[in-house]
């Protein structure tokens, strides 16, 4: 349960740091490094990320590659925990 938790946390947080960063892209001030935004979404935050760029079109174009990739982990990750808590 506490994974769960996890994975929302993650997701909710990357979410709001892809919004401050599109913020902060439009008034050309410092921004997020795409170093850390990718770190959060492979530790689990990928659909955080993709609902970001679906929303609110922000990094579409230069993450698409890595994006699949992160959501089918995520969903590997989730799996293994159903798999974990019915066993």
């Amino acid at each position: 349960m506490l994974f769960l938790y996890y994975l929302i946390f993650i997701n909710t947080a990357l979410f709001c740091l892809m919004c401050i960063d599109k913020k902060r892209a439009i008034k050309n001030q410092f921004r997020i490094s795409e170093k850390t935004l990718l770190t959060l979404a492979f530790l689990g935050g990928s659909i955080g990320m993709l609902a970001a760029m679906d929303i609110i079109h922000h990094k579409g174009n230069k993450f698409k590659i890595f994006i699949p990739f992160f959501v089918i982990e995520s969903f590997f990750l989730l799996f293994i925990l159903i798999k974990i808590i019915i066993f």
